[in-house]
């Protein structure tokens, strides 16, 4: 059960949690009977935490279904990979990194490396670009970041299973994380876009086969 304070976010995140380990999925429809039952609460402030959802893009209202995990569509792909890549560059742009962060970047990259499932590299990989972007001290732009990985996850879980994919990207985090040492933010910021354009390009082509 949660405890009754702030029921709106509570609900919220324990959804985004849910979502996040691959427990709920792309058109399966929210039951608000059933979380109510779950959590212990009344379906109001799951509702509210659901229309804050809709409102993220993460989730849809569906007329005579209620609210279910959107499908998978081409040019919401194209749109929510450019702008988390554009925000990511404009946060690493506007950050400062010490050695602690650098040493906290290379310590995630080895937990992507060493995952064992895709929702675990899926989510180690999402949790490296957070580690990447939290120097930024524009709170309102993280918490939109916050909100596109999650609808990301969806993405990747569907599309990016394949081991050999995920080798490309490990060598772009590498390089990001020695220009960032560097003290390069230019490169960095160019290596950070292309690793979401790769992601991009390859989900692309699966969403158009």
């Amino acid at each position: 059960m949660i405890q009754k304070i702030n029921l709106r976010d509570q609900v919220r995140d324990y959804l985004l949690f849910e979502m996040k380990q691959g427990k709920l999925h792309i058109g399966k429809t929210i039951n608000l009977a059933a979380l109510s039952r779950e959590l212990g609460v009344s379906v109001t402030p799951i509702r509210e935490a659901l229309t804050q959802l809709q409102q993220s893009h993460i989730i849809k209202a569906v007329p005579n279904r209620g609210f279910i995990i959107a499908e998978l569509d081409v040019k919401e792909a194209e749109d929510l990979y450019g702008l988390v890549a554009s925000l990511e560059v404009m946060a690493i742009e506007n950050s400062e990194f010490d050695q602690n962060h650098i040493d906290a970047l290379r310590k995630q990259q080895d937990v992507f490396e060493n995952a064992q499932d895709a929702i675990s590299r899926i989510q180690a990989d999402l949790e490296f670009h957070h580690l990447l972007t939290k120097g930024y001290e524009n709170e309102l732009a993280l918490k939109i970041l916050q909100d596109l990985r999650t609808r990301i996850f969806f993405y990747e879980r569907a599309f990016t299973s394949d081991d050999s994919f995920y080798n490309k990207s490990d060598n772009q985090h590498e390089a990001i994380i020695s220009a960032i040492a560097d003290d390069n933010v230019p490169t960095a910021s160019l290596l950070l876009k292309m690793n979401w354009m790769l992601i991009l390009n390859y989900i692309q082509k699966k969403l158009t086969e």
